[in-house]
């Protein structure tokens, strides 16, 4: 393993000051609009920066759209709002071809009319509102980062994110995401009601009308030139193991996995979860001043990142059980590095103890 030299440090450092500075400058401007919701932002933020892709869930009246709205005009994307319903089609997403005369040879082509999907940032309102076969039009998007029309493929703008939201109330007649479009989401954000000083000040925000435009923090070039330092920040490997063992342990047939995973858990996350966990700490790293991801992250990032790719069994329901439980007995039982060691690792690390202190006692007596 190579030696890190005193200017790849410095280096790091630097990028990670300057993310933390302009993340503290977002987070202030995004304050002008946006009451509470600290968390959120850092995760929207995490999700920006890894150039992914979440899923945010909320009742009506959360500030979901104004903050992802926000976000954008911050950071200089374009921004594109669809609104998904049961009468959408694929084409209202993509865009579609249309027939234009040539007014000299009166010849007529096709010409393709860009769909709202070319932006920056996509917000996908409701999207478990429109059928299977539109939510698929805007999933090969996601991962491909392309659209096809009559066989001919077109790149989308650097960078294309996805902002998804869903109502969790009147479920009545919608079409639920199947799992492997879940998976394709690095998070799933909850939104929950703020608190009563929260939402006095919303009150108070709103009594003095609309808010003006806000100027970028940003331009949209020095946001790609961040996000590709981001993505190139290097992992710890005992950090990459911890990942994959968390991950690894959410699958009930694991022989790693916790008792109430084998009891409540019908199917684990997948690799793409190991993925988002190392992806998000690197952001998350950055956005704390830190050059360098650590445990703590992943923990951090962990509820946001297993609670869609894990899919509970009866049990759960009859326990009235949650993901998120689940998930912090996954944290609790899975051995971390750089933490308190649980049962499992404290007679690992006697062990490691005992054979060095009789090493140490024979060396002695001889």
């Amino acid at each position: 393993m190579t030696t890190p030299t005193r200017q790849s440090l410095d280096e790091s450092r630097a990028l990670a000051a300057h993310v933390a500075s302009t993340g503290e400058r977002l987070r202030a401007q995004a304050a002008r609009r946006i009451i509470g919701l600290d968390d959120v932002v850092e995760q929207v933020l995490i999700t920006v920066l890894t150039r992914n892709h979440a899923l945010l869930e909320g009742v009506p009246g959360l500030a979901k759209t104004l903050l992802l709205s926000t976000v954008a005009e911050l950071l200089d994307l374009k921004f594109s709002r669809i609104q998904f319903t049961p009468d959408l089609m694929p084409s209202d997403i993509t865009g579609s071809e249309y027939l234009v005369p040539d007014t000299e040879t009166g010849e007529r082509h096709f010409r393709f009319a860009q769909g709202p999907a070319f932006a920056n940032l996509v917000l996908a309102d409701e999207i478990n509102r429109a059928p299977p076969k539109t939510q698929a039009a805007l999933m090969e998007a996601m991962e491909e980062r392309q659209v096809t029309s009559l066989g001919v493929s077109r790149p989308l703008d650097d960078p294309f994110i996805v902002l998804a939201t869903q109502n969790p109330i009147e479920q009545e007649g919608t079409y639920p995401l199947p799992m492997a479009q879940y998976d394709r989401f690095l998070f799933k954000i909850l939104l929950e009601y703020p608190s009563y000083e929260q939402e006095a000040r919303i009150a108070r925000l709103t009594a003095l009308g609309r808010q003006g435009p806000l100027d970028p923090i940003v331009s949209r070039s020095d946001f790609v030139e961040i996000a590709n330092a981001v993505a190139h920040v290097d992992v710890p490997a005992p950090l990459t193991r911890y990942a994959v063992e968390l991950v690894q342990a959410s699958r009930p047939d694991s022989p790693n996995a916790p008792g109430s995973v084998r009891e409540y858990v019908e199917w684990g996350a997948g690799p793409r979860a190991a993925q988002a966990l190392i992806n998000g700490a690197r952001a998350r790293a950055l956005l704390r001043g830190r050059s360098v991801p650590d445990a703590d992250d992943v923990r951090a990032l962990a509820p946001a990142v297993l609670r869609h790719r894990m899919v509970l069994g009866y049990a759960a329901e009859a326990d009235a059980l949650s993901t998120d439980r689940v998930v912090a007995d996954l944290l609790e039982q899975v051995p971390c590095p750089g933490r308190r060691a649980g049962p499992a690792r404290r007679g690992w690390l006697r062990r490691v103890f005992e054979a060095v202190w009789y090493g140490n006692e024979r060396r002695r007596s001889a």
